[in-house]
C-alpha cells in the first residue's frame, strides 16, 4: 500500500483525483524488464504468417491463436474444396499451433470464427464440432459472417488456450 493518501479512479481514460494529498510524489517506473512488455513466446505452428504477426502467442498462462484460414502448409495457396474442406484444414493448422505449446484442443477456452457465408454455419460446425474431446467443456465461441476473408477464404478462425 502506498503511503500517499490520495487515491485516483479512472473514467473514460482520464485520471480523477479523489481526495487529498496532491503533493505524493508519482509511483516509481517500472523496471527495464517490465518496460518491454510481459513475458511471451511467439509459437509458429506450421503455416508462416502472411504479415506482421505470430502464429501463436504463449503468455501467461494462457496461448493465444491467430485467426487461422485454410492455407496449405506447403505453402500452395488455399485447399481446394468447400467450407467443411477448408474447416478442416483450418482446424490442422490451429492444432500445430496448439501442439507447440503443448497444448491440445481441450485446452481452448475461446474461439472466434468468421464465415464469408452464415449459410455454411452448420457444415463448418460439424467439422469444428469433431475436434473437441467428448464430454469436454466447450470454450465459449463467437460466429459472425464477413463481408470477406483474406485470400478468399471462407473461413476463419482464432482460438484462446489455457494452461
Amino acid at each position: 500500500m502506498s503511503d500517499c493518501p490520495f487515491r485516483t479512479a479512472i473514467a473514460l481514460g482520464v485520471l480523477v483525483p479523489l481526495g487529498a494529498g496532491l503533493a505524493c510524489a508519482p509511483p516509481a517506473p517500472a523496471p527495464e524488464a517490465e518496460a518491454a512488455g510481459p513475458d511471451k513466446t511467439r509459437l509458429s505452428g506450421q503455416i508462416t504468417p502472411v504479415g506482421p504477426y505470430s502464429s501463436g502467442v504463449d503468455t501467461g498462462g494462457l496461448v493465444f491463436l491467430a485467426g487461422q484460414i485454410a492455407l496449405n502448409p506447403d505453402g500452395s495457396g488455399l485447399v481446394d474444396g468447400d467450407i467443411a474442406a477448408q474447416t478442416e484444414q483450418v482446424m490442422q493448422n490451429l492444432q500445430a499451433v496448439l501442439r507447440e505449446a503443448g497444448l491440445g484442443f481441450e485446452h481452448v477456452v475461446n474461439t472466434n470464427v468468421f464465415l464469408q457465408d452464415v449459410n455454411d454455419f452448420a457444415a463448418m460446425n460439424e467439422v469444428y464440432a469433431s475436434y473437441f474431446p467428448e464430454g469436454a467443456i466447450p470454450p465459449a465461441r463467437t460466429t459472425v459472417a464477413v463481408a470477406a476473408i483474406p485470400l478468399g477464404a471462407l473461413v476463419e478462425i482464432a482460438m484462446i488456450a489455457s494452461r
